[in-house]
């Protein structure tokens, strides 16, 4: 879906950055309250963050295909490609190293974002949780320590792995309806999610 921008120009695009906000294509001034620049893309962008600086953009859509866009030259800088169906969920780890994405074909990977990483990113898959005819943007999210990673699923489970091992370490179940957004406590051995069952769960593990 394409955008046009109607203030590109007036963000400086150097740190220190003002605070900034991204939705879908658009970069908003949560001071201005408005839409600052707009970055193009080709087909829907369904998930969007920043990476640990700030000076970086990464989005994922329907095309597949994972983009990071700089902000200080505006531009697309490269895009990693790996994925057979639509991204759905990207989160950034703690140290902004590597970056988590979860896609409708069934599968959560973790690139490497680092400035002078190899050609081929992707350094693991996963696999275990679903999306299905529902299509919803199933979400995931990475533990503070980076050892453990989660993801939503359609199939009613939060999917926890272990990230060295790649091994399932949770199957949490309760939810009745697709587990749509999981998000770790950043201090205690806690998940929560949310689902299309309009609850929120807490569960605990080691």
């Amino acid at each position: 879906m394409r955008e046009r921008s109607t203030a590109a120009s007036s963000i400086p695009m150097e740190p220190p950055w003002p605070p900034l906000a991204m939705t879908g294509s658009s970069l908003w001034d949560i001071r201005k309250k408005g839409a600052v620049h707009t970055f193009q893309n080709t087909y829907q962008v369904l998930a969007v963050t920043f990476n640990d600086t700030s000076d970086q953009i990464l989005s994922g859509g329907i095309d597949n295909d994972i983009k990071v866009w700089d902000l200080r030259q505006n531009k697309l800088v490269y895009s990693m490609h790996g994925h057979g169906d639509s991204l759905t969920g990207l989160s950034l780890s703690s140290e902004g190293s590597y970056l988590l994405s979860n896609s409708m074909d069934n599968t959560v990977r973790i690139w490497d974002v680092r400035p002078f990483a190899p050609k081929e990113r992707c350094v693991k898959i996963f696999q275990g949780n679903i999306h299905n005819f529902e299509k919803n943007l199933l979400r995931c999210s990475w533990s503070a320590d980076g050892s453990k990673i989660a993801a939503g699923s359609a199939d009613r489970f939060v999917y926890v792995w272990d990230t060295t091992s790649r091994r399932i370490l949770y199957k949490l179940p309760g939810h009745a309806g697709s587990v749509n957004e999981v998000a770790f406590h950043p201090e205690e051995p806690i998940v929560l999610s949310g689902a299309s069952d309009k609850r929120l769960y807490m569960g605990e593990i080691q």
